[in-house]
């Protein structure tokens, strides 16, 4: 075999190999994640070439008894500027959208926030394999908040 065919072959074998592990990476953020204090449990998923988030779990997932709209019932997106949208139940409800892998354990996209019904730019860096820091902000990063979310179990 000459040596332009084996180098081409080597070429695209280590190139083949740096996809794979670059997929691995991106990847390293599916499964479920728990918010601090384990009040509620979002699952991050696969969604075409994106990650979206989702809402799994809620330690409470009903209005308390006191609330004055809707006492006892299930949570809704009742903040959500859309009228059509505020009857949405937060349970399973689609929080995260758009994010793509940038390198380096951090990701980009948008953040819904239920509490304010407002949209936020997001980076999702994990720092340690059951360690996720999800920064929401407008703008710039530095203006922004970041909750630490961790892999049930850790």
């Amino acid at each position: 075999m000459p040596i332009r065919t084996a180098a081409a072959i080597l070429l695209a074998v280590f190139l083949l190999a740096s996809v794979a592990h670059g997929a691995e990476e991106a990847d390293a953020i599916l499964g479920l994640w728990n918010i601090p204090d384990n009040e509620a449990q979002f699952e991050i998923y696969k969604c075409g070439e994106d990650y979206c988030g989702k809402i799994t779990y809620m330690e409470e997932p009903n209005y308390p008894p006191n609330d004055k709209l809707m006492p006892g019932r299930p949570k809704v997106d009742r903040e959500n500027p859309d009228p059509q949208l505020r009857s949405r139940p937060m349970l399973g409800m689609p929080l995260m959208e758009g994010f793509r892998y940038e390198g380096n354990n951090t990701w980009r996209g948008r953040i819904y926030n239920p509490e304010d019904g407002k949209t936020y730019r997001c980076k999702l860096s994990l720092d340690i394999k059951n360690r996720l820091n999800v920064r929401g902000y407008l703008g710039i990063v530095l203006l922004g908040r970041t909750q630490r979310w961790t892999r049930p179990g850790s």
